[in-house]
């Protein structure tokens, strides 16, 4: 459950710094002219882009207000527990209900980095095109919960309802190349592979990977180092997983390719 506090403070912090940073510059640079020149019209142009920005701060503080204070959802409710027939959806100033027959989908959105999970969220998809998105603060306990007994906890929340169960994964891509990037040991631990076989399976799974010598081994032999995208470090692992459950429900042994 996101602090109301807390997510208030953001949006104030946010209305107050971007206006300052835009005209912080432009500011100093007029008050300089102002102070050394002594001209009444430089200071007037001071003047004016102090109110400009106080201006500024002002809207942006009450829109960001406005827009969190009805917009964020803080929580939501099933009711009654185990059966539920009505949603309670509760945003800073108010609260709606949402009828569990009206549900079209519910969606549970994973986003991950560097292939592991930055937050979750979950999203309740009514007629009409209508969302209602719940995402859990940072360190609440539903962001520590696994994506499947998520899943499972919702449907038995909501009973019997035809709304569709659906689990989506968000990857964030924008990460540095190599230094973010994953060794071969990373990914060895990850797949319960041996090293040496790390390299073809991520030629056989399209993993990318990249060749860059530190700058502290630039002058040793051998100082060239291979890292991995890790995007799809955490799907290939279940892939494996997945691979490796249907060869021992067959009976069968598949070895692990040694490079």
């Amino acid at each position: 459950m996101p602090s109301r506090f807390r997510e208030i403070g953001v949006a104030l912090g946010a209305s107050v710094v971007v206006p300052l940073w835009i005209a912080a510059p432009l500011l100093v640079v007029t008050l300089l002219v102002a102070v050394l020149t002594a001209s009444a019209l430089v200071w007037a142009i001071v003047w004016v882009v102090l109110g400009l920005t106080v201006l500024s701060v002002a809207v942006l503080v009450l829109a960001l207000t406005v827009t969190t204070s009805t917009t964020m959802v803080r929580w939501i409710e099933f009711r009654p527990a185990g059966r539920a027939t009505q949603i309670v959806v509760a945003r800073f100033l108010r609260s709606s209900t949402v009828a569990v027959a009206d549900l079209q989908r519910v969606v549970v959105v994973e986003r991950l980095r560097l292939g592991r999970r930055k937050s979750i969220r979950v999203v309740l998809q009514t007629p009409h095109g209508a969302t209602v998105d719940c995402e859990p603060a940072l360190h609440a306990p539903l962001s520590q919960v696994g994506t499947e007994a998520l899943l499972d906890w919702l449907a038995g929340q909501l009973g019997s309802t035809q709304a569709v169960m659906e689990h989506r994964t968000e990857v964030d891509r924008d990460f540095q190349c190599p230094d973010e990037w994953w060794t071969p040991s990373d990914l060895s631990a990850l797949w319960h592979v041996p090293v040496s076989a790390v390299d073809q399976l991520a030629v056989r799974h399209g993993i990318r990977s990249y060749q860059y010598t530190p700058r502290g081994a630039a002058t040793h032999r051998d100082g060239t180092k291979t890292v991995y995208d890790p995007a799809r470090a955490h799907e290939v692992a279940e892939e494996l997983r997945e691979a490796h459950a249907v060869d021992l429900g067959g009976n069968g042994t598949k070895e692990v390719p040694q490079g």
